[in-house]
């Protein structure tokens, strides 16, 4: 990790996030990045923002500061560049805490792998670019601890640092490979991909892992077991995971224990578990034995028809991949396979609809694209 950095710029007070905005306002690119508290709290959090501009690096510290909305105007400007790394997940969080819309990013790791570089982790990409290493133990990190250590401090003011040369380096190569309209209408499409939550909703049962490996009795009792699991987490602010795994639930459901000898066989359960949950765990069992049988929802199998064209577009998408030396989805997204081989266009003209955000693409492939699909039932 380099040392010798000046150092970073920390707003932890309106004052000091008025004259952080007053610098970024200035810059035609900043560089940003967000460390959450996935690994340690029930509902994640932003704990930290870094930008960085060609002058300076800067932490901002929203569990410090009740109002961020200085910071929206800069998201949302289409004439200040912002370069994430991996955006996508950052973008997500930034919607969710604070509503920030992103116009004209630049993301490194989606050049990177438009370049088919074959490592476009950004440890990787730094090290190759700038023989820069970063610290992969703070990548864990505990980010909502306070005050944070000089440590993490350093290693979050590096992950936006290099981005802007990285993203000179990367642009230039995708300039002169003839690359960069395709990646401009990739960068565009990202913007407009709504947010997903990430927040530690109750789980639901069919999206624990093994859920549909258990009999309708079993689920239900897991179901149960899912809800006692969300309300210990959410009193101690902790992670599911951390309370009990997937694996461990689905063994309680599959056993249905009914003594804590019979729970204390299960995998999962050591001793510790055992004094924290043992008797709330058969408590749940019982109750979800009470409960209807639980079925999973039956989602209506697509026609032969759609998955032959499904098939045969990603047959055609697979082969163009390995002709220009890059992963598959970078040919066709998903959502536009699957829109394609749903709408099944026979005509330029409705291709030309279906792909008009695309336009990279629609030049490149439509030709081929319709003649997959015309030769498809």
């Amino acid at each position: 990790m380099d040392t010798n950095l000046p150092d970073p710029i920390i707003a932890s007070r309106p004052d000091e996030l008025k004259q952080v905005v007053a610098h970024l306002n200035s810059e035609p690119i900043v560089a940003v990045d967000t460390e959450s508290n996935s690994l340690y709290a029930y509902r994640e959090q932003v704990c930290l923002i870094q930008f960085s501009t060609a002058h300076a690096d800067y932490l901002v510290d929203p569990l410090a500061l009740d109002d961020l909305s200085l910071l929206a105007p800069i998201f949302a400007n289409p004439r200040v560049e912002k370069v994430f790394h991996a955006a996508e997940y950052d973008m997500i969080c930034l919607r969710r805490d604070f509503g920030f819309e992103i116009h004209n990013l630049f993301d490194t790791m989606m050049a990177a792998r438009l370049l088919a570089r074959n490592k476009v982790g950004l440890h990787d990409l730094l090290q190759a670019e700038f023989g820069v290493s970063t610290d992969k133990r703070c990548q864990k990190s505990n980010w909502g601890q306070r005050p944070l250590p000089p440590l993490l401090l350093s290693y979050a003011r590096v992950d936006t640092h290099y981005l802007i040369p990285l993203r000179d380096r990367l642009r230039a190569e995708l300039v002169a490979r003839d690359l960069w309209p395709l990646a401009a209408e990739d960068l565009a499409h990202l913007c407009r991909v709504p947010g997903r939550s990430t927040n530690g909703d109750p789980t639901p049962v069919w999206r624990v892992t093994g859920a549909r490996d258990l009999t309708p009795r079993q689920a239900a009792v897991l179901s149960e077991l899912c809800a006692y699991r969300d309300e210990v987490a959410r009193s101690l602010d902790r992670p599911l995971f951390k309370i009990l795994g997937d694996s461990t639930l689905t063994s309680i459901a599959s056993a249905c224990p009914t003594s804590l000898n019979q729970v204390k066989s299960l995998p999962g359960m050591t001793e510790r578990q055992i004094r924290r949950h043992g008797q709330p765990v058969l408590q749940a069992v019982q109750r979800g034995l009470k409960l209807e049988p639980l079925y999973p929802p039956r989602s209506p199998r697509p026609d032969e028809q759609y998955l032959a064209r499904l098939e045969a577009l990603r047959e055609w998408r697979k082969e163009t991949a390995r002709g220009m030396g890059v992963e598959s989805d970078i040919v066709l997204p998903r959502d536009l396979l699957c829109g394609l081989a749903e709408r099944n266009p026979q005509q330029p003209h409705e291709l030309a609809e279906l792909l008009q955000d695309v336009p990279w693409r629609l030049e490149r492939f439509g030709d081929q694209i319709l003649g997959v699909l015309r030769g498809s039932p």
